[in-house]
């Protein structure tokens, strides 16, 4: 036979749980989001350091925009012309040109904000 103590544990366990559970959801929404930002960061990073050394050798503006678009594949949407900066335009041997490149990202839930701005930047010496 069962005691009333019994049944009154398991309801108390049933309303713990539904405390916890929104809690522990955010935090895992929180851990994916964030992830899913800092991968977006990392490859931004990675494709700015590819145009700022296609820049700086070559010389050639639609070069550089064309390897940054190439070396960001995993962003959704991909990279355009409208996202890269290139300081300045002409490379002079001696001097230095800075890529950057601004990245409008979007959260999956909303959860934390409909989307924030994420920066790449490189710099490099012109002339190799």
């Amino acid at each position: 036979m069962r005691s009333t103590r019994d049944r009154s544990d398991r309801g108390a366990a049933a309303v713990e749980f539904a405390l916890v559970v929104p809690v522990l959801l955010l935090l895992v929404l929180g851990i994916l989001e964030f992830g899913r930002a800092f991968n977006a960061q990392v490859s931004l990073t990675a494709a700015a350091r590819e145009s700022v050394r296609v820049m700086a050798v070559e010389n050639d503006v639609d070069a550089a925009v064309t390897v940054a678009s190439d070396a960001a594949v995993s962003l959704n949407p991909s990279i355009d012309a409208s996202h890269v900066e290139i300081s300045p335009t002409v490379c002079a041997p001696g001097t230095n040109v800075t890529v950057t490149i601004t990245y409008p990202f979007e959260f999956v839930t909303g959860t934390f904000g409909p989307e924030i701005t994420l920066t790449g930047q490189g710099m490099m010496r012109c002339g190799g």
